[in-house]
């Protein structure tokens, strides 16, 4: 039985200083996504995926770093590298496609996809932090056409039938995700696991993902909107990648300001869910640290106008050149914020 109460933090670091920090500092990160379309230093043993996406606001490449708060245990299962402390779990998963076959009933993409989340869902039962919170999907060519279908569709056909092989949830209660495209690579997969429920929200604007019309392929995108999780008197939220879109369908599709609005509209309405669920609500556009995912990099200056009108003068956002799962979609936002619980 454990006796501790996970403690989750997160900050953005340019890769020069994830490498250089101090010892201390580095034995308390759990994991880390480094965003950059160049090589990276050597490894480390933490747990460091590399996402090949070009940071539009700055020319320094960045890294998402997630920090827990006790002695940490590592180690490698099949193909995933995963760092642990006694409440929460990040680990990393990248398969080619080459390494699947063509001549079956399913694609390379979809079995890809289906294996790293049956190794995924393997871990987290071995190693007993059965709670799946966010997870951060990168897919080459998300919007390609292969074997007759769109290629976020046959990720989505390989998530969903791990998901259910493992007796996992389809509908009601999965993680938080984001899934976004990059020009070429492997599937490329962090998550985050933990021993403490989320309270995983969706959003009353839209239908829920998990019930999209047949019209955006033959299973449906496996995710929360968002997911709320208490660890140790703090309550983080962790917003899913989130886009223009009202009901199941697209608005404004050739109007990337307007998009923004919307985005910041759909955010807001999970705050609000959010708000009615935590303990002392408190969570705002303000608090929240945005990643955005521009598909245009010229539509940047006008996203970033938009944010800082909507959020203010806190405004926390890095910006990432991305494919979106819609090719209708010109962004996505993903978020995460912290307050303290009061408990």
């Amino acid at each position: 039985m454990r006796d501790y109460l996970p403690v989750l933090h997160g900050e953005n670091m340019s890769i020069a200083e994830f490498f250089q920090q101090p010892a201390q500092r580095r034995n308390s990160v759990l994991g880390a996504v480094c965003f950059s379309v160049s090589g990276m230093p050597a490894e480390l043993e933490i747990p460091c995926l590399r996402v090949p996406m070009r940071r539009l606001d700055t020319a320094e490449a960045v890294c998402e770093v997630w920090r827990g708060s006790r002695q940490m245990k590592q180690g490698k299962c099949g193909d995933i590298h995963y760092r642990h402390d006694d409440g929460l779990l990040f680990g990393v998963i990248v398969l080619s496609e080459t390494l699947f076959q063509t001549d079956t009933d399913k694609t390379p993409l979809q079995q890809a996809t289906e294996s790293a989340y049956r190794q995924i869902f393997e871990l987290l039962d071995r190693e007993n932090f059965p709670y799946l919170i966010r997870i951060w999907n990168y897919i080459a060519d998300i919007n390609a056409l292969s074997f007759g279908l769109e290629r976020y569709q046959q990720f989505n056909r390989g998530r969903q039938d791990a998901f259910i092989a493992h007796g996992r949830d389809v509908a009601g209660n999965a993680p938080a995700a984001c899934a976004l495209g990059y020009v070429e690579g492997p599937l490329t997969i962090a998550f985050l696991a933990g021993t403490v429920a989320p309270l995983n929200i969706e959003n009353p604007r839209q239908i829920s993902a998990c019930l999209y019309p047949p019209q955006y392929g033959p299973r449906s995108p496996t995710f929360s909107r968002a997911s709320l999780v208490t660890l140790n008197r703090a309550e983080v939220l962790f917003v899913s990648g989130t886009a223009s879109i009202v009901g199941h369908a697209t608005l404004h599709p050739h109007d990337v300001a307007a998009q923004t609005r919307e985005t910041l509209t759909n955010i807001g309405a999970v705050l609000s869910e959010a708000n009615r669920h935590a303990a002392q609500p408190g969570f705002d556009l303000a608090g929240l640290s945005y990643k955005v995912y521009v598909r245009h990099p010229a539509d940047q200056a006008l996203i970033h106008a938009e944010l800082a009108r909507c959020v203010g003068d806190s405004l926390k956002a890095v910006y990432l050149q991305a494919d979106v799962c819609r090719q209708d979609l010109l962004l996505e936002i993903e978020a995460t914020g912290m307050l303290a619980s009061g408990l």
